[in-house]
């Protein structure tokens, strides 16, 4: 889902439509209402619990890990971004809340059932630096997509890096099947397979 959403609903419109909006990259282009922006990104964060640990469809031990990651990595996505941004110049709180986003979306496809705590740490602090790095790419290739779907759901940062992620850290503790990590190299196979169609599809 986020892998379509940022090559197919973001990045393959971009440039099928071509061009920036007037303006862009001469002005701030800086959401209208940062306080709404915020309140909305906290509401998400919340929602997002019940998408991860109510995927389980039961009240038990998976669904208890997969709460916990998806906080873990969502935290841990904000602070990597945090300290990113701030390397590059100064933090800003709707940076903070892009990485945690990133941690959000990192965690989701589907390692919130397969990894254990110390998995999401490390799967959404990457996400919040890759994901990162993929917006300042989109921004010095100058093209103009205002809601970073790409670099934070689909890019090499979120989608694609959460899924692979998987397949590196699963761990047959939490989800009954190991990653590479663990021993087990044909499930990150299986995820890059994954990643690859997922992407190829809507760019196709």
């Amino acid at each position: 889902m986020h892998i379509s959403s940022g090559f197919g609903g973001a990045l393959a419109l971009c440039l099928v439509l071509g061009g920036v909006r007037k303006g862009f990259g001469k002005y701030g282009m800086e959401p209208y209402n940062v306080p709404m922006t915020l309140l909305g990104a906290a509401l998400l964060w919340f929602g997002w619990f019940g998408f991860n640990a109510g995927s389980e469809l039961a009240a038990d031990g998976i669904a208890a890990n997969a709460f916990v990651v998806t906080n873990t990595a969502a935290a841990a996505g904000a602070l990597a971004w945090m300290v990113a941004s701030w390397i590059q110049g100064k933090p800003a709180t709707l940076g903070i809340v892009s990485g945690a986003i990133a941690g959000l979306v990192a965690i989701t496809p589907p390692a919130a059932g397969f990894v254990d705590v110390t998995g999401s740490l490390v799967i959404g602090a990457l996400a919040g630096l890759v994901c990162y790095a993929a917006l300042l790419w989109r921004q010095k290739k100058k093209i103009d997509e205002s809601l970073d779907a790409w670099a934070i759901h689909g890019g090499v940062g979120g989608g694609v890096f959460g899924a692979l992620a998987t397949g590196l850290l699963a761990t047959a503790a939490i989800g009954g099947v190991n990653g590479l990590f663990y021993g087990n190299a044909n499930q990150f196979l299986i995820q890059l397979l994954d990643v690859v169609v997922a992407v190829a599809t809507p760019l196709w």
